[in-house]
C-alpha cells in the first residue's frame, strides 16, 4: 500500500513540487509538467512525451540531455489533459518541431490529440507517436490497439537520439515509428496496487496466483495461474515474445535490447534471478543481446509484477540506443549541459479573463454554479461504486477520475462567479478546469460536453431552453466525433445520445427547462441500466468484455447520477423563484 501521503487529492502536484526540488540539475517545473533546466540546441526537434502519474520513472525520470526535453504528468492513472500537455510542448519546443510521444491508452490519444491539433493551430509542426508494445492487450493483427508500457523507453530513447543529432522531424518521427514496429512487450502480476488514501487496493489477484497479460493500470490479464519459479517464469516471457518476432527480422544471430522491468515491489534481486534464466534462453535462441537494462523503468505503484520488452535492433537504432543520455532515470555515455538562466527557469501562471457579461448572464451564472455544486455532491457519494463498477473489466479509477474533474470544475466556476463571469464563460472555465484536473478519457468527454453548453448559452442573456438543449446536442455530436464512439458501444454516449434526443425534443414541444430536462434525465436514468446488457466495444474495458456483462458502464452511471442532480437544482431554483414571487405579490 502507498504509506506516504498529505491529502490524496495532493499527491501527485506534491510529487511533481518534491521531484523537481530534488532534481533540479535535469528538470525545471512547468505548467502541465516538467522541462528541460538545460539548455537544447536551437531548430531541433523537442520530443514531449507524457502520462499519468504512478509510473515512475516514467515519464519525468525521462526527462534529459539525449532524452525527452518535457514531459506532461497526469494525476494519478489518467492520462494529462491536452492544456497540460500543450502547456509542456510550449515551454519545451526548440523551433523544430515538436513530437508528442505517450502509451496507446484512450484518454492519451484524445488529450495528446487535442493538444497536437491546437499547436498545429498555431503554425506548430507537431506529430505523435503511440506506443503499443504490449502483446497481450490484442493480437497482431490489431496492432493499433495494442497498450504501451515498457516499451516506451525505447521508442522514446531512439527518437530523442534521433533529434539531439538534428535530424528532421520526418526522420524523427519514421525512427520512432520504426522503433515502435520493432518492440514487443508481455507481462504478469502477482498483486495489484493501492493509490494513496486508498483502503482497498484498486485491483487484486488471489493469492499465490499470477495474473498472465495484466496492464499497469490493473487491465484484466489474459490468463490466470499458479506463481512460477523465476526460472519458469523467465521461460514463459521469452516463449511468448520470440513467438512474435517482428516482420523481416531472423531469429538466429539478431541483436536485440532486452529490457527485464519491475513493476513497483518486485525487488531488483528477483529481477536479477529471472534475467539470469532470460539470457540463457535468448543465447540459446541464437539471439545477441545489446545493452540489457533490469529494473523499474515503469511502474505502478506497489504492483508486485515484472514484465519483459525485446527491442530487435538495426544498425541504426543500435547506435541510437547507445547514444549519449542524461536524464534523472536513465544515464549513459558523457554528455555536456548548459544549465537556463534564472529568468528562463521561472513558472509563469497567467490568469483567465472574463469577457464582459450581461446582468441577466451573471445572474445565471449562480444557478450554474449550484448545478456544479449537485454534481459534485452526487459524485463524492458515489465515488466508491464509481471505481467498483470501472474496475470489473477496466482500470477502476473512474470514480477518482470523476472527483478530480468536478472538484476541479466548482473551484473555477466558483471563482469565476465572484469575477462577474456570464454564465457562459463559468461552463467552460469549469470544462477547462475538468479537462485539466481529471485528465483521462473522461476529463476530455466532460470538458468538451461543458464547453459545447457554454458555447451555447453564451454571456449574452438568460439560457433559455432552446439554448440549452442545442448546446447538450452539440456535446453529443462533438464527443462522438472525436472520440468515435456510437450508441451500443458501452460508453457515456448510451445515455448522453438518448438523454439529447429526449431534451430536444421536448424543449421543442414548448416545455420548460425544469420540465424537459426531467423528462430526459428518466431516459438517461434507464439507459444507464441499460448498459448492463451490452459488451464494451471501446476503451481499457475491450480487450475483457465479457467480464462487464451484467454491469452498467460507470461513464454512463456518472452521467446518469449527474443529470438527475442538475434536475433537482432546476427543480430547486424554481421553487426558490416562485417563492419570492409570493413574498413580493
Amino acid at each position: 500500500m502507498t504509506r506516504l501521503f498529505n491529502e490524496p487529492s495532493a499527491f501527485a502536484d506534491e510529487m511533481i513540487e518534491g521531484f523537481v526540488a530534488s532534481h533540479g540539475r535535469w528538470v525545471r517545473r512547468v505548467s502541465g509538467g516538467v522541462a528541460r533546466s538545460t539548455r537544447s540546441t536551437p531548430d531541433t526537434v523537442a520530443l514531449v512525451i507524457g502520462g499519468g502519474s504512478g509510473h515512475y520513472p516514467a515519464f519525468a525520470g525521462l526527462v534529459g540531455q539525449g532524452l525527452a526535453h518535457g514531459a506532461a504528468m497526469g494525476n494519478l492513472f489518467a492520462s494529462p489533459s491536452a492544456q497540460q500537455v500543450y502547456n509542456v510542448a510550449k515551454a519545451a519546443s526548440n523551433g523544430g518541431g515538436v513530437l508528442l510521444g505517450y502509451g496507446n491508452y484512450a484518454g492519451d490519444v484524445l488529450h495528446f490529440t487535442q493538444a497536437q491539433d491546437k499547436l498545429r493551430a498555431e503554425g506548430i509542426d507537431c506529430r505523435s507517436i503511440a506506443v503499443t508494445d504490449d502483446i497481450s492487450s490484442a493480437p497482431l493483427a490489431e496492432k493499433h490497439k495494442r497498450r504501451g508500457i515498457a516499451g516506451d523507453l525505447t521508442v522514446f530513447k531512439v527518437a530523442a537520439a534521433a533529434a539531439e543529432a538534428g535530424h528532421s522531424m520526418d526522420a524523427v518521427v519514421e525512427i520512432a515509428n520504426r522503433a515502435n514496429d520493432r518492440t514487443r512487450s508481455f507481462g504478469v502480476a502477482f498483486t495489484g496496487c493501492t493509490l494513496p488514501g486508498a483502503d482497498q487496493p484498486l485491483f487484486s489477484v488471489p493469492e499465490g496466483r499470477m495474473a498472465v497479460g495484466m496492464g499497469i493500470h490493473g487491465e484484466p490479464g489474459i490468463a490466470e495461474t499458479d506463481v512460477p519459479t523465476a526460472d519458469e517464469l523467465a521461460g514463459l516471457l521469452v516463449k511468448d515474445l520470440l513467438a512474435e518476432v517482428p516482420d523481416g527480422i531472423s531469429v538466429e544471430g539478431a541483436r536485440v535490447v532486452p529490457i527485464l522491468n519491475g513493476l513497483g515491489s518486485v525487488k531488483y534481486e528477483e529481477l536479477f534471478v529471472v534475467y539470469r534464466r532470460v539470457a540463457q534462453l535468448l543465447a540459446e535462441a541464437g539471439v545477441v543481446a545489446v545493452d540489457p537494462q533490469v529494473g523499474e523503468l515503469v511502474t505502478s505503484f506497489d504492483m508486485a509484477g515484472t514484465s519483459l520488452t525485446l527491442f530487435w535492433l538495426d544498425s541504426e537504432l543500435e547506435e541510437l540506443w547507445l547514444a549519449p543520455a542524461d536524464a534523472p532515470a536513465f544515464r549513459r555515455g558523457s554528455v555536456t549541459t548548459q544549465a537556463l538562466d534564472a529568468e528562463e527557469l521561472a513558472l509563469v501562471e497567467e490568469q483567465a479573463v472574463i469577457p464582459e457579461a450581461t446582468d441577466e448572464s451573471k445572474a445565471s451564472a449562480g444557478t450554474v454554479l449550484a448545478a456544479l455544486d449537485a454534481a459534485k455532491a452526487v459524485i463524492d457519494a458515489n465515488v466508491t461504486e464509481l471505481g467498483r463498477i470501472d474496475a470489473i473489466a477496466g482500470d477502476g479509477d473512474h470514480g477518482i477520475g470523476m472527483e478530480r474533474g468536478i472538484h476541479a470544475a466548482v473551484a473555477a466556476a466558483a471563482t469565476a462567479v465572484e469575477r462577474g463571469a456570464g454564465s457562459g464563460t463559468v461552463l467552460n472555465l469549469a470544462a477547462d478546469a475538468w479537462a485539466d484536473k481529471a485528465g483521462g478519457t473522461s476529463g476530455a468527454l466532460w470538458g468538451m460536453a461543458l464547453r459545447a453548453v457554454g458555447n451555447a448559452v453564451g454571456d449574452a442573456e438568460k439560457p433559455n431552453a432552446a439554448a440549452v438543449a442545442a448546446g447538450v446536442a452539440e456535446a453529443k455530436r462533438s464527443i462522438m466525433d472525436f472520440g468515435k464512439a456510437k450508441v451500443g458501444d458501452k460508453t457515456l454516449v448510451d445515455v448522453l445520445a438518448p438523454f439529447s434526443d429526449a431534451l430536444t425534443a421536448a424543449v421543442n414541444d414548448g416545455g420548460p427547462l425544469r420540465d424537459a430536462w426531467g423528462a430526459a434525465a428518466g431516459i438517461a436514468e434507464q439507459s444507464a441500466e441499460a448498459t448492463a446488457n451490452l459488451l464494451p466495444l471501446m476503451g481499457r474495458a475491450r480487450p475483457h468484455a465479457e467480464k462487464s456483462l451484467g454491469t452498467p458502464d460507470a461513464g454512463a452511471v456518472s452521467m446518469a447520477l449527474i443529470i438527475r442532480a442538475i434536475h433537482n437544482t432546476l427543480l430547486q431554483n424554481t421553487a426558490a423563484v416562485e417563492n419570492i414571487v409570493k413574498e413580493n405579490a
